[in-house]
């Protein structure tokens, strides 16, 4: 018996609380409701059972899961915590899926704006573009652009077939 008042549970069920009562340390006179939630989807005799095949160290725990389940089996019959973890497996898989939506948006973004800005040409470059038997810079219709004209004329008019030029 803890203090003067018998536990929750010694008070709902209307005996007198024993000094080794199993109940005591897990529901206590201030608390009622805890217990009697837990009676009302378990029963007494079976959160018993279960308390006393524990060791003393898993008890408390074993209480708190048996508190949860059972206003989870009130809030819902049927399902209990069960529809409340498959929920939010649901809700997780969603967000999921959304993250990687975003990211594929983000990376898509990325690569559009890497190929949108010209990479800066380093000195070898110039260098060797300026070297091009193609690059005549005094010509009036420079070798590249004839080059370009005539491969274009190459090309078909269906869209759907492409020719390498």
């Amino acid at each position: 018996m803890r203090g003067t008042s018998p536990c929750a549970s010694c008070k709902l069920l209307r005996r007198r609380c024993a000094k080794g009562c199993i109940f005591a340390p897990y529901f206590p006179p201030d608390d009622p409701q805890k217990f009697a939630i837990v009676h009302k989807v378990f029963g007494a005799s079976n959160v018993s059972k279960m308390l006393q095949e524990l060791p003393i160290h898993q008890r408390a725990d074993a209480v708190s899961s048996l508190v949860y389940e059972a206003n989870a089996r009130v809030r819902d019959p049927v399902y209990g915590c069960v529809g409340a973890i498959s929920y939010l497996e649901n809700q997780v898989s969603q967000l999921q899926m959304q993250l990687a939506v975003a990211q594929a948006e983000i990376l898509c973004i990325q690569m559009q704006q890497e190929a949108a800005t010209p990479t800066p040409l380093d000195q070898d470059d110039k260098s060797l573009i300026l070297s091009s038997s193609n690059f005549n810079i005094n010509s009036p219709h420079p070798q590249y652009l004839i080059n370009f004209a005539a491969s274009s004329t190459n090309l078909t008019q269906d869209p759907l077939k492409r020719e390498s030029l």
